[in-house]
């Protein structure tokens, strides 16, 4: 279990979870941050921070009132640190959930010091790597309950400063709310061995141009294969992507994959139809060889056998194939 003193810094180092669209106050007439702004009374993270850990996209809007990030006031003393984030972790009943969490830290004397350091300027010769990391939702609090967001400084990569991510690795971080936001996979998902949520690239591709028919050259599966199908929300079936929905799934019995892989060795001509699917199957080798197979259970019926190196083929199922990737 990932332990709560070492919250902050993984959050420093992850890969980027929340949008970079916060507001930095600079001081007029230089590029260094302005005071951050103070803000009285502080409530919690699902309040003044609900957003925080979500992904958002540059172009969407910064929060309303969100307060301006800069450097910490001289004049205010800080003797909390608030982080806000949201973490996956183990459903109650199985599968997976997102969750918003509040954490506090009290032992925050090195963290401040990192945290008032400058940042350092861009170039120079120190080669920097290509993953983009974001700082996390912090704030600090006095001990009249005001808050700011204070300006995480930078290296020269435009990274926060290892100063910044070892100081926070002392304090201890408790968690003083947690809250859930949306279930990521569903205990049945879990079970069958399947993702919660699936993309149906027969939809993809015939959308992107008809790949060719099926080709006797595409080896048949060597082992089991697993069974996963997804329902395609109605206001997505006529996208560019139509993504599902776990419905069921598991390893696929013996006696109907040979049924299965008859079916999809056929040489039909696949119709010309362009009604798209509600739900669809993906078959997948258990043992991770050979290409996956994805077949439509209702609308054009049609199916897609896709290798790993590419070149997905195209067929014509129907109601007997349909029939045979029913609930396992």
């Amino acid at each position: 279990m990932r332990s709560s003193r070492t919250v902050l810094a993984v959050a420093l180092l992850g890969m980027v979870l929340s949008g970079c669209n916060d507001t930095v106050a600079l001081t007029p007439g230089s590029d260094e941050p302005a005071l951050a702004q103070i803000v009285d009374g502080w409530t919690s993270c699902a309040k003044e921070a609900p957003r925080a850990g979500e992904m958002i996209m540059e172009a969407s809007p910064p929060a309303v009132n969100e307060p301006a990030i800069g450097r910490i006031d001289p004049a205010f003393t800080p003797v909390t640190a608030v982080i806000c984030g949201r973490e996956i972790r183990p459903g109650p009943n199985g599968g997976q959930e997102q969750i918003a969490t509040e954490r506090h830290a009290r032992e925050i004397t090195p963290l401040l010091t990192a945290l008032r350091l400058p940042s350092e300027q861009a170039g120079g010769e120190i080669a920097c790597t290509l993953d983009m990391v974001i700082p996390p939702w912090l704030a600090l609090v006095d001990d009249r309950g005001r808050w700011l967001r204070p300006h995480i400084p930078t290296d020269s990569c435009g990274k926060p400063r290892a100063e910044v991510i070892a100081a926070s690795a002392g304090p201890h971080w408790t968690t003083v709310d947690t809250r859930t936001i949306r279930q990521i996979e569903s205990a049945a998902a879990e079970a069958a061995g399947c993702a919660q949520q699936w993309t149906d690239l027969v939809g993809v591709e015939t959308r992107n141009g008809r790949p060719g028919p099926v080709s006797p050259a595409i080896p048949p599966a060597a082992g089991p294969l697993r069974l996963c199908v997804y329902e395609v929300p109605a206001s997505l079936q006529d996208g560019e992507k139509p993504a599902g929905d776990f419905v069921y799934g598991g390893p696929l019995p013996t006696e109907r994959q040979t049924g299965v892989l008859r079916a999809l060795s056929n040489r039909r001509a696949v119709v010309d139809c362009a009604t798209p699917a509600t739900r669809f199957a993906v078959l997948r080798p258990i043992d991770g060889t050979g290409p996956d197979r994805y077949v439509e259970l209702d609308g054009c019926r049609r199916f897609l056998v896709a290798p790993a190196t590419g070149g997905a083929q195209l067929g014509q199922g129907d109601d007997a194939l349909a029939a045979l990737l029913g609930p396992v």
